[in-house]
């Protein structure tokens, strides 16, 4: 096995670009989306989490390759995408037919939970633009030959439609040809999954997509899943996950994979929908690193939580190239994110850098 070759950042326009939708995010916060007479709107999205992550706690240079329809609602993602500092370059933008039978814009309707109340999402994301994108459509030629160190995406997107997984492979292709490191987050949602074939299809076009993969990153559920790998010992509610369990899934992964370079896996055991065991693993030039555990974690709100996790583990590779540094860093900015609400993260470096260090809860001031 041999580590990775990241590109300098000096010779690359961009440290981290991601491929994925980005949706309206409509909160009802404490109350439910059944009930409530007011949301409070986030932008989100499994792949640009992550970019968005590296440009806000980590400082580095983002950008986002997404598409919108051409309309108020596209445009209010827009304004919210360019607060995150993340570049809006490689957006396509489609035109909007007045009522969305030939494009609209994705709205994620999301419940935090509470206590025995797990978190709900409801998406309404059909016919959306970024579904439609093809091979063709993104020049990934000129984006990847002025450098990208890092090249993100997952099976969010590559469920969308029948012509996103082939954007995927497009897209992989390119940056392998321009040295670019690949990361990618199976991310299984069964909703997505369920209307064209389930786990099988999940599984015909992860496996796919993984042979150009550097670094695999999912849990418990994602790798067997979109994978087939078989994680033992866990419970239907993954209230109890042993560590070795996971190591030997590793094992056989990266068997079947000797593409990947590194794998990541978060382990979350639920308690309740506010409460859950936090940790993380990683295998890295053929040894497995163990981020610290957190039992009993406190959560304000947990969806995005492994797109934190994710963007601090790809800062730990980028900036030092130490799976142990990489999985604590993930591990604890995962962590931090889920004690803000939204999708994306609220965390700054120092606060990271003071969770891996050890630092406590205390008052800063």
């Amino acid at each position: 096995m041999s580590k990775m070759t990241i590109r300098p950042a000096e010779e690359c326009r961009y440290d981290i670009v991601s491929l994925g939708e980005v949706m309206l995010r409509l909160d009802p916060g404490e109350g439910r989306i059944h009930t409530t007479r007011q949301f409070q709107a986030w932008e989100g999205g499994g792949e640009y989490n992550v970019a968005r992550g590296l440009r806000r706690c980590f400082g580095m240079r983002a950008a986002v390759v997404t598409a919108f329809a051409d309309n108020p609602v596209g445009r209010l993602v827009e304004d919210l995408i360019l607060q995150g500092g993340v570049d809006t370059s490689y957006i396509k933008w489609d035109k909007y037919d007045g009522c969305g039978r030939e494009t609209r814009n994705g709205l994620n309707f999301t419940e935090r939970g509470f206590g025995i109340r797990g978190a709900v999402g409801c998406s309404d994301r059909g016919n959306t633009a970024v579904s439609q994108l093809k091979e063709g459509d993104i020049d990934w030629e000129g984006l990847f030959s002025q450098g990208v160190r890092w090249f993100h995406t997952g099976g969010i997107f590559a469920a969308l439609s029948e012509t996103t997984p082939g954007v995927v492979i497009e897209a992989m292709k390119a940056a392998k040809k321009y040295g670019t490191i690949i990361s990618y987050d199976l991310n299984y949602r069964p909703s997505l999954w369920k209307a064209i074939g389930g786990e099988a299809k999940a599984q015909e076009v992860n496996r796919e997509i993984a042979k150009y993969v550097d670094v695999m990153i999912g849990n418990e559920e994602d790798f067997t899943a979109c994978l087939g790998f078989e994680v033992e010992g866990t419970d239907d509610n993954l209230t109890d996950l042993e560590t070795e369990n996971f190591k030997k899934m590793i094992g056989k992964a990266v068997a079947e994979f000797p593409n990947f370079k590194a794998t990541a896996t978060t382990l979350r055991g639920v308690v309740t929908a506010t409460v859950n065991d936090w940790g993380a693993i990683s295998w890295y030039d053929g040894e497995i690193f163990e981020a610290q555990h957190r039992p009993g974690l406190e959560i304000m709100d947990r969806v995005g939580g492994g797109d934190s996790f994710a963007s601090g583990l790809i800062y730990g590779f980028m900036t030092y190239n130490d799976a142990d540094k990489a999985v604590n860093y993930g591990a604890a900015h995962g962590a931090l994110a889920m004690t803000t609400p939204g999708d994306t993260t609220m965390a700054s470096l120092a606060e990271v850098e003071k969770i891996v260090g050890g630092g406590g809860a205390r008052v800063d001031r």
